[in-house]
């Protein structure tokens, strides 16, 4: 601010201003008081350039709102797309399926022993989702699928692991040299994550619990496949654990979800880049890894290196939310359990509940692998169908948080 806008002003007398400048009465005369450009800008500069520095503050934070809000619209709708939300179907029926008694809360994960007893994981409770019984513990039910009518039984769990807090979600099976059989179950007590892995005594039906697994490496983990007694690949399907910051990882499509290989000896990064990876598997031959990225609508190929890393072969792209995936292990054939509406998972309304939708799917390895729809339904008789696996032309659908079929082909 100029010095001389605020000292008080002398009149000039007659013909000062005159000898002052030099020129005479050709001089150009002084309007009023001001004094010039300079004199005037210094009065009442401060007020305009504030004037002008609040109209340019609100003018670009006005012009930020509006890119915020096409944002959030751009990735609103994104995630409709992503979601599949307005997707509707039309049912395709099995003729010999009946409902699983005993299975009234879900049954996210099923593995099945190549001797036809078939795990599940059942009573999962998420972040989000609905749930039929939010105060019942999960648990781990079994069914001999040799039997004429199979039937489902709880196993035991050994004292001393906290069943009030069990909370299941994915599940692998490995048998080992010995013939021991390993069960290990991703679980989220209190919504936190760990892998627990137990061993499986037959002749009592119980599960005889061994070790909790926690990582920094395993955030958010989803899914497990056993590559030893205690060695896995496992799948996070977000890259935070803080359930604001998931949100904002998804709505916002950042691809930051992973795969992790797990071992005493390491632990280590081997795939990422996923929207969100959710069911794992491994080949017959155990050469290749297949992952399912249930917000990309894809299953990807990766082939396993001898130091477990994981390279990316292909990515087959299908029309529908893939969640878990089986492998049959005469055929090599990959079954799914898949989502077609996954708005409708997260926003529950009992008069228009999730469908179901089961996939299979033929040489994948191959240039143009064969997708076949087994099943679909409308959400009547089977709601959020997540998992689907075979044995011996017996097929079992599980579900997230309602109930399960099985059928026979």
């Amino acid at each position: 601010m100029c010095g001389c806008a605020l000292r008080p002003r002398r009149r000039a007398e007659p013909g000062l201003q005159s000898r002052r400048s030099g020129r005479g009465s050709g001089a150009v005369p002084r309007s009023g008081r001001g004094a010039g450009p300079a004199s005037g800008a210094a009065r009442s500069g401060p007020n305009q350039t504030a004037g002008r520095s609040r109209a340019m503050g609100r003018l670009v934070a006005l012009s930020l709102l509006g890119i915020g809000l096409a944002l959030l619209g751009e990735r609103f709708l994104a995630l409709r797309s992503r979601l599949k939300a307005s997707r509707e179907v039309e049912s395709v029926d099995l003729p010999n399926c009946r409902l699983i008694k005993g299975i009234e809360t879900g049954a996210e994960d099923i593995d099945i022993l190549p001797n036809g007893l078939a795990f599940f994981s059942v009573g999962l409770k998420f972040p989000g989702l609905h749930s039929f019984a939010p105060d019942k513990p999960g648990g781990i039910l079994m069914m001999d699928l040799k039997e004429e009518k199979p039937r489902a039984l709880e196993l035991r769990v050994s004292w001393g692991f906290d069943l009030a807090s069990f909370n299941p979600h994915g599940i692998s099976t490995f048998i080992d040299d010995d013939d021991t059989v390993y069960l290990f179950v991703v679980n989220h007590p209190e919504f936190k994550n760990t892998v627990e892995i137990f061993k499986f005594q037959e002749e009592e039906n119980s599960l005889l619990h061994l070790k909790t697994i926690k990582h920094e490496l395993l955030p958010s983990v989803n899914d497990v496949i056993a590559v030893g007694p205690s060695h896995f690949y496992a799948t996070n399907d977000h890259y935070f654990s803080d359930p604001f910051l998931k949100y904002l990882e998804t709505y916002l499509n950042l691809r930051w979800a992973n795969v992790v290989y797990y071992s005493p000896e390491e632990v280590k990064l081997v795939a990422e880049g996923f929207d969100s990876a959710n069911g794992i598997n491994i080949s017959p031959d155990k050469k290749y890894v297949y992952v399912a990225d249930i917000l990309a609508h894809e299953i990807h190929v990766l082939e396993k290196q001898p130091n477990m890393n994981l390279t990316q072969l292909k990515v087959l792209q299908l029309g529908t939310l893939v969640d878990n995936l089986s492998i049959d292990p005469s055929s090599g054939d990959i079954w799914v359990g898949c989502h077609p509406n996954g708005q409708k998972l997260f926003v529950y309304d009992p008069n228009h509940p999730p469908s179901s939708e089961v996939l299979r799917i033929q040489n994948i390895l191959s240039e143009k692998p064969s997708v076949t729809t087994v099943y679909i339904n409308n959400g009547s008789v089977l709601q959020g169908s997540s998992v689907a696996t075979i044995y011996d032309r017996k097929l079992l659908v599980g579900t997230l948080y309602q109930r399960a079929l099985y059928c026979e082909l």
